[in-house]
């Protein structure tokens, strides 16, 4: 059996909160690993009896195997983190959960073991990246965390491809491998949320139930008849509208991916709808995010799917609360019909529960036959002379009867000594117990003086552990924000290196442009100036020919009125007529005529004349 349970809503509305929880509060995933193991805690195999091989699937060892790999372990450094050690739990896992709250699964088969396997593993710019992956540390030159692949097994289900999966006991351990598997998670601080996860969280629990043998005492040596069942915790990151967030660099990556991602399995749910409702076949995208591919199988019908929806009643998130709801409110419509579980084998019931009862009889029957003996009086009773032959045939015999007198009478005096001995050691031991009894009231007496010291100090002791419980459980949220503050200012200083080097190539490519902009002010000052000369040509040439146009005009009217003059004396008196003065050259344009110049340049500027007089 197979189930999906992923928490979805905007950001900041608390789906990290539903999943983990808080001391006294315990979350979806404690809760869960609390029912798990108070249903099967009595029947677990020992440790790697049971264990995942490469593929998806499981391996079935024999006890002097997993003996042989429990030592291997226990003496050998390996990268795969270790189980966690039962003796130092931090008292904040054992809060999670109060006991009136735990409950456990009826049903159970008791005739199964079972082992819980756990790996954690985050979707991150749609990779997929191990939290539980522990590769060495390389402080010249460290290496950054490989993304993993994802494959189909021969039952054409999608597994990671080398995740690690640590084997469990209890639900401390298995919290304590999540929350360090949390640690490494990437998370960021945005405008919307100050511990925004920048990624999608899958925390798989993996319960392997194999069946014992018709003595009920070994499991089967047939990996066959291992049935796996598997739940899938998922963490959603929340969508946001960059418009809000501001997001910039990386952020605004990061929330890219994360929206697409989103999308897809939007997308996904509505196809299935419309598939299921209009009789259609189309395909469904799954490939088109590491979420839905990942997680074909349970959209396909092979397990069970929740979605447990998370609003935040902020009035800034309403509409983004409204398409979360409109979406939850789409997937109800959605079924998918479950094919029915096979049985695990055909070995009758109730055989772990025979195998007790015959081990307890036997024990039983043991106990009676090899119980307290009397050892003295065993070893007294052997000395006893044996009794001789007393079978007479003969009348006349006298020596079997004198002979019986005798050995009897050896074993009355025997007997007799036997009886003073008694009596004896019993004086003595009556003697010895009523000394211990009286010192027995004397230390009685010392003992409850004892146990009401004793009790005192219980109840120091008791404050004190509280208090070092409470300072403890303070230091572990203290180290864990820290440790967020960590990564956030790495975050914040890679975002100021990266700045940087983009203000440095901003201030390079500015000083290029001043120096090229002082070389184009050069060149225009060069240009203006050749304009301005050529201009000025332009302008003195257009002036001379003004001046002499002006002139010819000039020298027109005054011939004119010459010959009116003339003609007006004429008219008079022709005696009166007086030699002409000497004509007066007309300018020539050919001898102060300037060269003109054809320009190619626009429509001349109007010329403004100073100091003209015609």
């Amino acid at each position: 059996m197979e189930c999906l349970l992923f928490t979805y809503g905007v950001t900041g509305s608390g789906k990290t909160f539903t999943m983990t929880g808080s001391p006294g509060q315990g979350g979806l995933l404690p809760r869960s690993l609390d029912m798990i193991f108070n249903s099967v805690g009595p029947y677990q195999a020992k440790r790697f009896v049971l264990k995942t091989d490469d593929k998806n699937g499981m391996e079935v060892q024999n006890q002097v195997d997993a003996l042989l790999e429990r030592q291997k372990r226990e003496n050998q450094p390996t990268v795969v983190p270790k189980t966690p050690s039962r003796q130092r739990l931090d008292p904040e896992f054992a809060d999670m959960i109060n006991p009136e709250e735990a409950c456990r699964a009826d049903g159970v088969d008791e005739d199964s073991s079972y082992s819980v396997f756990v790996s954690y593993i985050e979707i991150y710019n749609n990779y997929i990246y191990d939290l539980l992956e522990e590769a060495p540390y390389d402080p010249i030159k460290p290496k950054p965390p490989q993304s993993k692949l994802l494959r189909e097994d021969q039952n054409h289900n999608m597994y990671v491809a080398g995740c690690t999966e640590v084997e469990v006991k209890s639900t401390e351990e298995a919290f304590e491998v999540f929350w360090r598997g949390q640690k490494k998670r990437r998370i960021a601080n945005t405008q919307l949320n100050r511990e925004s996860s920048r990624s999608h969280s899958v925390f798989i629990i993996k319960l392997a139930q194999a069946p014992l043998d018709a003595d009920g005492d070994n499991i089967l040596q047939d990996k066959n008849q291992v049935s796996v069942s598997q739940l899938c915790l998922v963490d959603l990151a929340g969508s946001e509208r960059t418009s809000r967030t501001r997001a910039e660099g990386n952020r605004l990556r990061e929330a890219g991916n994360i929206n697409q991602s989103l999308m897809t399995l939007r997308t996904c749910i509505e196809v299935l709808r419309e598939n299921q409702m209009c009789g259609t076949n189309k395909m469904v995208p799954y490939r088109d995010s590491k979420v839905t591919h990942l997680f074909k199988n349970y959209f396909d019908g092979e397990g069970k799917v929740r979605m447990v929806v998370c609003v935040n009643p902020k009035a800034d998130d309403y509409e983004e609360t409204m398409l979360v709801m409109r979406f939850a409110e789409m997937t109800q419509e959605v079924e998918v019909a479950r094919p029915v579980d096979r049985p695990i084998c055909g070995l009758a019931a109730g055989r772990r529960q025979k195998n007790q009862a015959f081990k307890d009889e036997l024990s039983r029957r043991l106990e009676e036959r090899g119980g307290p003996v009397n050892t003295v009086m065993h070893q007294l009773l052997q000395n006893l002379p044996p009794l001789p032959a007393s079978e007479i045939t003969d009348p006349h015999d006298d020596i079997t009867l004198p002979r019986l007198i005798e050995v009897l009478e050896k074993r009355h005096k025997i007997r007799q000594m036997m009886t003073q001995e008694y009596n004896r050691a019993a004086d003595m031991l009556k003697s010895m117990l009523q000394e211990l009894d009286s010192s027995l009231v004397s230390k009685e007496n010392l003992i409850q003086d004892q146990r009401g010291q004793l009790g005192e100090k219980d109840k120091t002791l008791h404050s004190q552990k509280t208090e070092i419980d409470r300072l403890e459980k303070k230091s572990k949220m203290l180290e864990y924000k820290i440790e967020i503050l960590q990564k956030t200012t790495n975050i914040y200083e890679d975002d100021k290196r990266t700045l940087q080097q983009e203000l440095e190539s901003r201030e390079q490519r500015l000083q290029r442009e001043q120096t090229e902009k002082r070389r184009m002010e050069q060149r225009m000052q060069g240009m203006v100036q050749d304009t301005k000369n050529k201009w000025e040509k332009e302008c003195e040439r257009r002036v001379c020919a003004k001046q002499l146009e002006m002139q010819n005009k000039l020298w027109v009217k005054d011939e004119k009125l010459k010959q009116l003059k003339a003609i007006v004396t004429e008219s008079k008196t022709p005696s009166d007529l007086r030699p002409a003065p000497d004509k007066p050259q007309r300018p020539s344009r050919e001898r102060d005529r300037v060269p003109a110049k054809r320009s190619a340049s626009p429509s001349p500027v109007p010329v403004r004349y100073h100091d003209m007089r015609f």
